[in-house]
């Protein structure tokens, strides 16, 4: 049975491990966007920097985040949850992602992984979530979320009814002394 967002808050241990990846399932109030094509928008979770996540009907994932930027990233709740568990910093990945280019986000994911200050603590969290949750591991979480973003035809809008832009962000990780120094 594939994995909803109520079936996982009714696990609170789970949600609390969700936390500590800085996923929030605290439900938000005022929509402070629209989803063309969405009639209301279910936000599932937030994220520590005033992103949301929203189920749209397709059943993909959006995120839209408080800078203005949008994009599907992940094709269900369970890819989602994956991606979360493997990649926490998945967010980065897109940051460093150098205009969308596989092969500089995978660069930053590693990158990314070598420099997390908490690893003992990811990996219990990853450990947790996925053997209470019987939840595989995702394959290939890189290329999955490159393949969401890449292809996400969602156009979301401030409430002025300007659109949001790509997640998707120019940077790459040698625009970064830590990341650069940490992936030679």
């Amino acid at each position: 049975m594939p994995l909803t967002p109520d079936a996982l808050t009714a696990q609170g241990e789970v949600v609390a491990w969700l936390g500590s990846l800085d996923i929030s399932f605290a439900s938000d109030e005022e929509p402070w966007f629209t989803v063309d094509g969405a009639e209301s928008p279910r936000q599932i979770c937030s994220d520590g920097s005033g992103g949301a996540f929203v189920l749209l009907p397709s059943q993909n994932v959006l995120y839209v985040s408080s800078e203005g930027r949008a994009g599907i990233i992940a094709e269900s709740f369970e890819a989602f949850i994956q991606l979360v568990v493997a990649r926490p910093y998945w967010l980065d990945i897109l940051k460093f992602s150098a205009g969308g280019d596989l092969p500089q986000m995978r660069r930053a994911a590693d990158a990314l992984e070598a420099t997390l200050d908490d690893e003992d603590d990811v990996n219990e969290a990853r450990e947790q979530i996925r053997e209470r949750l019987a939840l595989p591991e995702a394959d290939d979480p890189v290329g999955a979320l490159y393949e969401a973003v890449a292809t996400s035809d969602a156009i979301v809008r401030a409430t002025d009814g300007s659109p949001f832009t790509t997640l998707f962000n120019r940077f790459s990780i040698d625009n970064n002394p830590m990341l650069r120094d940490t992936a030679a």
